[in-house]
């Protein structure tokens, strides 16, 4: 591994553990559950002629996905990995629906990593974008009418009559004309034999007779986290491991030159050795306390790396880098930027007009701050296989990187996925934020499984952040006040070009979506990116560009109605004329609110409110929001949010009101609260009392509207987030009068 450095003994010999497979029973009762991974196939599911069958579409070969039990409950690998937005039950909805089998009667896991679960499109996979269903849907529904109808297959040979003459009811295949009926756990292992059929001569149900699909069929994984079962990957134990914790080095470029107290540190009880690694120490003991109270009394001296000792994909972060600096740079980076979209002339309208607004407004770092830190277990095997247990949300990917790394087949690396206690966008593809090289080097130097677990402030230190960005608008306004051009250039990195690498002919949509892709029908646009790269590292956030993207572009379009004399919900409605679903969807909103009246006004309680509006278009959904807001003490209470997602089709009508409601609170942690301020080219906040997030308190009432309108299916994890902040923030700018265009509110001055 690039950047290695030497292993330093601080015990003598480690005892050498031989890896212990885990029992079928082990697997089938949840034991060790998702973290299973690869391994489930070989002892949880049948195996049978289907199995063998090659070239088989993703999501077409059942064995691979379901095992049906004797007592006919059913076990599914979801290619999705669950981290509280409901995708289990969602995938149980969709499979149980053609299978003809209650969601209730499901036991899901996670999929190991391999070709059979690349069903996002057909071709790949991960859980994020919100992609997980809407990209899925059709595959999952077809595997299970393909299960079911290998069911009644195997029921035929077994009653002796033709398949045409038997249906199924919830879990049994039913003879009619004779009264015969069984279960599917007696047919199943006969069943799951047989070839699996062409997918094109099954028959879906027709959406009119959908059982479980649009019903709010309760959640699979709730037992499991309300007893305390749920297993994540900090939690999974194998025989014979040893814990490591770690100290980074300050910033992200140093690696250490010397642990100068090392034999104090060594000789502590329970301490089994001391390790130098790229750009951290880690101390492994048999306890991970034990470990963590050693690393942090280590005393290490830290350089500047040089050519080598980090990977290249590192930033090296300067010593004098800060957030305040970085974003007066933002600010005054010259230059037109690089055209992300364009409609009529804008340059030459703003020139000619006589109305023209112009603002620079400003988003911040944000940390992903998910309940979870991030943790790896890592164990070679005596037939040179390696298992990794890991918080991901792209099995492949990691499989694929990890094999590379260590000269390995991909089919020797075994990426088990753990149940993730947070999503946000922090279990992609970092290697500079993710534990999983440290534990494969400690596994390997002390020959023996090693579980790496972050502390959380650790954790803060390594997080890759959510972009910071300065976008410069030019509006102008024609002779009834209304926009007739508007020019956007974003100073920004996106978080796609700093994982993967720049490329000065394209644009990155991460950077832009939300900014782009604007329904409204503004005659004059010219959207623009200047790409200026971040000195930290960066990463996804929930709803990705979005995010801030919707937050600069709703509060300019707000600023712009102001200017011209517009209220901003007629502003909004004139500019969606012959938009059909969105204007729609914005008198949805409207209504479930009680009625537009921006402010400000008298609530019932004396207090002075106002009102603001906003909409989004993200990840193939829609959404609009209305917020209500107060000043109290100099700070902004948000009394009510009403938010209506039109997301096309729907699955589960409770997961998508949770998911609406957790978005909500994301939006207006970020709009309220939340930044990640660098200083002396560290992060301030180490832990979660120096970076503020939405305390319960502040947590307003929400009221959820969802509308079907049968366009395609969109997303639901991240949708109900972007339009939340420009919400907020022109219900503020309505109130106050002061034009809000930067995040968190927390840092402008409100009179009380």
């Amino acid at each position: 591994m690039t950047g290695q450095r030497p292993f330093i003994d601080g015990a003598g010999d480690l005892p050498r553990g031989n890896p212990v497979n885990i029992s079928r029973r082990g697997f089938l009762r949840g034991a060790i559950g998702a973290t299973s991974g690869a391994l489930v196939l070989g002892f949880g599911l049948p195996v049978g002629r289907a199995r063998a069958q090659a070239a088989m579409a993703p999501g077409t070969r059942v064995p691979a996905f379901l095992e049906i039990r004797p007592d006919n409950s059913v076990r599914l690998l979801s290619p999705f990995v669950e981290g509280g937005q409901g995708i289990f039950t969602a995938m149980a909805q969709i499979v149980g629906e053609e299978l003809d089998a209650d969601p209730a009667s499901f036991v899901v896991d996670n999929a190991p990593a391999g070709g059979d679960y690349l069903v996002v499109n057909g071709a790949m996979r991960i859980t994020g974008g919100s992609m997980s269903v809407r990209t899925s849907y059709d595959t999952m529904r077809r595997l299970g009418a393909l299960a079911r109808a290998m069911l009644i297959e195997a029921a035929a040979t077994d009653f002796g009559v033709p398949a045409a003459e038997l249906t199924t009811e919830p879990g049994h295949v039913v003879h009619a004309s004779s009264g015969r009926r069984t279960a599917y756990g007696a047919l199943a292992e006969a069943a799951f034999d047989l070839p699996v059929p062409d997918p094109e001569t099954v028959a879906l149900r027709d959406p009119a007779d959908f059982r479980w699909i649009r019903q709010p069929v309760a959640r699979l994984d709730v037992y499991e986290k309300s007893t305390g079962k749920a297993e994540y990957a900090m939690d999974v134990q194998v025989e014979g491991m040893l814990h490591a914790a770690v100290q980074h080095a300050p910033r992200l470029g140093l690696v250490a030159d010397e642990v100068r107290n090392l034999d104090e540190i060594s000789a502590r009880p329970g301490v089994a050795s001391v390790h130098v690694l790229p750009g951290a120490v880690a101390v492994v003991a048999e306890r991970w306390w034990t470990a963590r109270m050693a690393v942090e009394a280590a005393d290490v001296a830290w350089r500047p790396a040089g050519e080598g000792e980090l990977p290249e994909t590192w930033r090296a972060v300067p010593a004098d880098f800060s957030t305040e600096a970085f974003a007066e740079r933002l600010a005054a980076e010259p230059g037109a930027g690089k055209e992300a979209e364009v409609e009529g002339d804008a340059p030459a309208v703003l020139d000619a007009a006589d109305t023209v607004i112009e603002a620079t407004y400003h988003s911040q770092y944000l940390n992903h701050a998910q309940l979870e830190p991030t943790s790896t277990l890592a164990r070679f095997n005596e037939d040179g296989t390696l298992d990794l247990w890991m918080p991901n949300q792209a099995p492949e990917q990691f499989q694929a990187a990890i094999a590379g790394m260590e000269g390995l087949e991909p089919g020797q690396v075994r990426i088990n996925s753990p149940m993730l206690g947070g999503f946000f966008g922090r279990h992609f593809f970092y290697p500079s934020a993710n534990p999983y090289p440290q534990a494969i080097q400690l596994a390997r130097e002390t020959g023996r499984p090693v579980k790496v677990i972050w502390s959380r402030e650790e954790e803060f230190l390594r997080d890759p952040m959510r972009p910071m960005a300065a976008v410069r608008f030019r509006g102008a306004l024609d002779d009834r006040g209304m926009p007739a051009a508007i020019e956007a250039i974003s100073i920004c990195e996106g978080p796609t070009e700093a994982i993967w690498g720049h490329n000065p002919d394209k644009i990155d949509e991460t950077a832009m979506e939300g900014i782009t892709g604007k329904a409204y029908a503004v005659p004059n646009l010219r959207l623009a990116q200047l790409y200026v790269q971040n000195p930290v590292m960066l990463a996804y956030w929930r709803s990705v560009g979005n995010s801030m993207n919707d937050f600069f572009y709703e509060t300019f379009l707000d600023e712009m109605a102001v200017a011209g004399g517009q209220d901003p919900l007629a502003m909004r409605q004139a500019l969606l004329a012959g938009n059909d679903r969105l204007s729609t969807l914005l008198q949805s909103v409207v209504d479930l609110s009680g009625g537009w009246k921006r402010g400000p006004f008298t609530a019932e309680d004396g207090s002075r409110r106002a009102r603001g509006l906003a909409m989004a278009s993200p990840f193939g959904s829609q959404t609009a929001a209305i917020a209500e807001v107060s000043i109290a003490d100099g700070e902004v209470v948000v009394h009510d949010v009403w938010q209506v997602i039109d997301p096309g089709s729907i699955v589960n009508p409770a997961i998508i009101e949770a998911q609406v409601n957790s978005a909500t609170a994301l939006g207006l942690s970020q709009v309220l609260l939340e930044e990640s301020a660098w200083e002396d080219g560290a992060p301030v906040a180490r832990n979660f009392d120096g970076y503020a997030i939405l305390p319960p308190e502040r947590m307003p009432r929400v009221h959820v509207g969802i509308i079907e309108s049968g366009a395609p299916m969109g997303g639901i994890g991240e949708p109900g987030l972007p339009a939340i902040p420009p919400a907020v923030a022109n219900a503020v700018s309505a109130l106050t009068g002061q034009r809000v265009r930067s995040m968190p509110l927390s840092k402008l001055d409100f009179d009380a």
